[in-house]
C-alpha cells in the first residue's frame, strides 16, 4: 500500500529543466517549421500551417513535464484527451507526419530525453531533405489526360488508334483510362507518364492540329491548370 501511495505522489518539478527544454523545443520548432516551408508540397497554405507545429511541439513539452510528474495527473490525462475532437480532417498524408514529428519531439523534451531528441529528430529532417532533393531532380510525372473532341467523321473508326498515336508520340507510357462516345462528342481520359512535364506544349500543339477544336486538360496531384 505504501508503495502504492508513494508511486500516485508528485514528484518535485524542475522549472529550470523545464525553460531549457522549452528553449530547445523553440530551436527545433523554427527548423521544422523551416524544413515544411521548404520540402512540403501540399496543397494547403504551408504558411498558415508551419505556425501550428511550434505551437504543438511546445505544448507537448508542457504536457508530459507536468504529466509525467504525478500518476494521478497520468491517469487523469487519458480521460481529458477522450474528449478532445478535431472538427477539421488533414487532408495531406504529409501534414500529419510533420504533426507527429513534432507531437514526438515534445514527447522526447517533455521526458527528458533531450539528446536522443537532439540527434533524432534533425536526423529525420535531414533525410526526408535528402528524399525531397532526388525525388526533385527527377521531372518525371504522371498524369490525367483529358480530351473532349467533336467528331464530324461519324465512319472514322480509328479515332481511338490516331488519340493513342498522337499520344505515344510525346509520352513514355499511356493508359487508357475512360471513353465516352455520344452522338458526334467523344471524351476519353488517359494517365499518362511523362518524361519532362514541360515538354507537354509540344503534345497540346500536334493533338490541335490532328483534331480541330479538341479540347486538353492536364490533372495531376498538384491540380495542373487546363490548356
Amino acid at each position: 500500500m505504501q508503495d502504492i501511495l508513494n508511486a500516485s505522489a508528485s514528484a518535485p518539478l524542475s522549472i529550470t529543466s523545464l525553460l531549457i527544454n522549452l528553449g530547445i523545443g523553440t530551436v527545433l520548432s523554427i527548423l521544422l517549421r523551416l524544413h515544411f516551408k521548404r520540402f512540403g508540397s501540399t496543397l494547403s497554405n504551408r504558411d498558415e500551417f508551419a505556425q501550428v507545429c511550434p505551437f504543438i511541439l511546445l505544448t507537448t513539452i508542457l504536457i508530459i513535464t507536468v504529466v509525467k510528474s504525478s500518476l494521478a495527473l497520468s491517469l487523469g490525462l487519458v480521460g481529458a484527451l477522450s474528449i478532445v475532437r478535431f472538427r477539421t480532417p488533414i487532408k495531406e498524408p504529409e501534414e500529419l507526419a510533420y504533426l507527429f514529428i513534432a507531437i514526438a519531439m515534445g514527447l522526447g523534451l517533455g521526458a527528458d530525453q533531450t539528446v536522443p531528441t537532439l540527434v533524432a529528430g534533425p536526423a529525420i529532417l535531414a533525410i526526408m531533405a535528402v528524399f525531397k532533393w532526388t525525388r526533385r531532380e527527377s521531372k518525371k510525372k504522371n498524369l490525367y489526360l483529358s480530351l473532349d473532341w467533336k467528331n464530324n467523321d461519324e465512319k472514322d473508326a480509328r479515332l481511338l488508334d490516331r488519340f493513342n498515336r498522337v499520344i505515344g508520340n510525346h509520352v513514355l507510357l499511356s493508359d487508357l483510362r475512360r471513353m465516352d462516345a455520344r452522338d458526334n462528342m467523344v471524351e476519353a481520359t488517359y494517365f499518362i507518364d511523362v518524361e519532362n512535364p514541360g515538354n507537354l506544349s509540344a503534345l497540346v500543339d500536334e493533338l490541335r492540329e490532328t483534331f480541330s477544336g479538341i479540347g486538353v486538360t492536364f490533372i495531376d496531384q498538384n491540380q495542373m491548370p487546363s490548356v
